[in-house]
C-alpha cells in the first residue's frame, strides 16, 4: 500500500499554489473557499463544536471541553473549505459551513486516513489516481438550507477538478449510537447502494455492524430512504456508494457508514453551472 504518491503537476515542479487560487466562488451573500488564516480554522474548529458536542451530544475531550473547540491532529495536514455568509462578517465571524479535506499525499504524512481507524481503505489507497477524503462536515443551525449546502459543493467540485481528483470518501453518520432504529436505512443502504468490489471499503472486523438485518423485502425502501440523514441522500444523489458494515462512533454518537463517490458527476455538474453563467454573463 502506498500513499506517498505525487499530489499534482504543482507539486511535482515544487510550484506554491495560494488557497484562495484554488476555490473562490461568492453567490450574493455567501462565499466559498479554503481557510487562508488560523484565525478562520479556529473558528471552524469552534463551529464544529457547537454541531458535534452542543447540537449532537459528541463527547469532548477535556481538552476540547476547555477550549470549546473540536480538534484532532488531523487539522493540521488537511485543509479546510469553509463557507461564509458575508452578512455576519469577512473572516472568522461570518463562517456557517465547513469539510474537512484530506489529500493521499496529506494523509501519507499523518501516517494514514481519519476513516482507516473504523474501515480498511484499502481499496482507497489502491485506487489510480488522487483520491480525497472528506471529513467533519456540518453547517451552523442557523444556516442549514439547500444555498449554503449548494456553496460546499461547489467548493468541493472546484478542489477536485483542481488535483484531478477521481474518488472521494469518507464516513457519514446517522445519529445516535444505536443501530437498531436504523434497521430500515441500514438495508436499504446496502441492498441498494452496495459499492462495487474495486472501491468498497469494509468495516474493521473488530468494529464491524452487519447492515443488511432486514431482508430486500422487508421494509418499504421509499419509507427506509426517507429516513436516511440529507448529507447521506446528498452523496446518494451524485451516484455514491456505500462500504460493507457500519460502526459505531461512541465518542460522537453516531452509526457510521462509509461513503465513496466517483467525482465525475460532482465536477461535471459545477463545469455545466459556471459555463452558463459565464454565457449569461457574455450575452
Amino acid at each position: 500500500m502506498r500513499l506517498d504518491r505525487v499530489e499534482s503537476e504543482a507539486d511535482l515542479l515544487g510550484a506554491p499554489t495560494s488557497n484562495s487560487e484554488i476555490v473562490k466562488v461568492v453567490a450574493g451573500d455567501f462565499e466559498v473557499r479554503l481557510a487562508s488564516s488560523e484565525a478562520e480554522i479556529d473558528a471552524a474548529q469552534a463551529l464544529r463544536y457547537r454541531v458535534f458536542y452542543e447540537e449532537m451530544g459528541a463527547r469532548p475531550t477535556d481538552a476540547m471541553a476547555a477550549r470549546q473547540r473540536d480538534f484532532d491532529t488531523f487539522d493540521d495536514i488537511c485543509d479546510h473549505l469553509l463557507v461564509l455568509d458575508r452578512r455576519r462578517g469577512e473572516g472568522p465571524d461570518g463562517i456557517v459551513g465547513t469539510y474537512r479535506l484530506t489529500r493521499r499525499a496529506a494523509a501519507a504524512r499523518h501516517g494514514g486516513f481519519y476513516s482507516a481507524a473504523e474501515y480498511d481503505v484499502r481499496p482507497m489507497i489502491e485506487y489510480p489516481g488522487e483520491v480525497l477524503e472528506l471529513g467533519r462536515s456540518c453547517i451552523d443551525k442557523t444556516a442549514r438550507n439547500t444555498a449554503t449546502m449548494q456553496m460546499l459543493w461547489r467548493g468541493i467540485a472546484l478542489y477536485s477538478f483542481h488535483y484531478n481528483i477521481k474518488i472521494m470518501f469518507g464516513c457519514a453518520s446517522l445519529p445516535g449510537a444505536d443501530p437498531a432504529p436504523h434497521a430500515q436505512s441500514l438495508s436499504y443502504l446496502y441492498h441498494h447502494h452496495l459499492a462495487p468490489p474495486e472501491v468498497r471499503a469494509r468495516a474493521l472486523d473488530e468494529r464491524y455492524v452487519k447492515m443488511d438485518v432486514l431482508a430486500r423485502d422487508a421494509y418499504d425502501p421509499r419509507r427506509a430512504m426517507a429516513r436516511v440523514p440529507p448529507l447521506i441522500k446528498g452523496y446518494l444523489r451524485l451516484g455514491g456508494f456505500v462500504g460493507d458494515g457500519a460502526v459505531i462512533d461512541q465518542q460522537f454518537n453516531t452509526v457510521d457508514v462509509f461513503i465513496v463517490v466517483k467525482t465525475d458527476l460532482v465536477t461535471e455538474k459545477y463545469i455545466r453551472h459556471y459555463e452558463r453563467g459565464m454565457r449569461d454573463s457574455e450575452a
